[in-house]
């Protein structure tokens, strides 16, 4: 079968973040130990697997995402690559809806190319800072304004820091973060220079699931929405993910769902061979 390597939230290849994509032309998954293996020899933050449904089904496919060491319930920059193949391949058009573990997610790819994913908005808890978050900032390295959890599906925490250059400049203690656990530590701050195309800067990290720093996290945008559209009184915003390779998420807060666009880039395309 074919497998494609596919960089999401980026227009140049070796930007954003790149996800194995894998559909599947039976009806069913595979064994889980197949998939995880696979993903684990792949070895991307996420390795998305999907297969398609009966017309019936109240999706188009199924999918899945794999992380080099464990399944994930939500994952967005899969997501968009795997919508990025459909389209190109032209084994789907239009809007494309995926049975996933978060419910029902739908895609749509505009003519120009970009691809927009409809997510649950993440609900947000403030902690207390800093009396529930000394430990959290002395792994991060960095003073932290204000902290909430974000769930339901994606179990990170969101940590507001004092500005940009500070998010830029983090190099936290992965080996501590990964001990005090959840799926990812969102660091984030207003933008310095909101002129620049952006409004607000990130980054992720995740070593409890095996990513010691996600490029692009699309899923993690669910909980940064509605966090920096409150304080700035806009639903439509757009972040920019200050990794290495960075990347642009443009957001659009609709209530109990968000909107999230970006465009992909297939930079490999071979052949399975087990």
């Amino acid at each position: 079968m074919r497998i494609r390597i596919v960089d999401a939230f980026t227009e140049r290849p070796f930007a954003g973040n790149p996800a194995g994509v894998v559909l599947l032309d039976t009806d069913t998954f595979p064994d889980d130990d197949w998939l995880q293996r696979v993903a684990s020899e792949v070895n991307l933050a996420e390795t998305a697997f999907a297969h398609p449904l009966p017309g019936a089904a109240e999706a188009d496919w199924a999918l899945r995402w794999f992380t080099p060491t464990t399944e994930a319930p939500m994952c967005g920059h899969a997501t968009l690559a795997t919508t990025h193949v459909l389209r190109t391949t032209g084994a789907a058009t239009g809007t494309v809806r995926f049975a996933t573990l978060s419910g029902v997610l739908s895609a749509t790819a505009d003519d120009g190319g970009t691809i927009t994913l409809d997510f649950p908005t993440a609900s947000l808890t403030a902690l207390e800072v800093p009396r529930e978050t000394a430990e959290v900032a002395e792994a991060i390295g960095a003073d932290i304004v204000s902290a909430h959890r974000a769930g339901p599906y994606i179990d990170d925490l969101l940590l507001e820091l004092a500005d940009e250059k500070t998010v830029r400049a983090l190099a936290p203690d992965l080996a501590a973060l990964k001990r005090i656990g959840h799926r990812g530590f969102l660091v984030t701050a207003a933008a310095e220079d909101p002129t620049r195309g952006y409004d607000f800067v990130s980054r992720m990290f995740a070593p409890g699931v095996g990513i010691d720093e996600d490029p692009v996290t699309g899923s993690a945008h669910t909980a940064l929405a509605p966090y920096w559209s409150a304080r700035f009184g806009r639903d439509e915003l757009t972040g920019l993910q200050v990794s290495a390779r960075t990347g642009l998420v443009r957001t659009a807060l609709r209530g109990d769902r968000t909107l999230l666009t970006g465009a992909a880039v297939t930079v490999i395309d071979g052949e399975l061979l087990v």
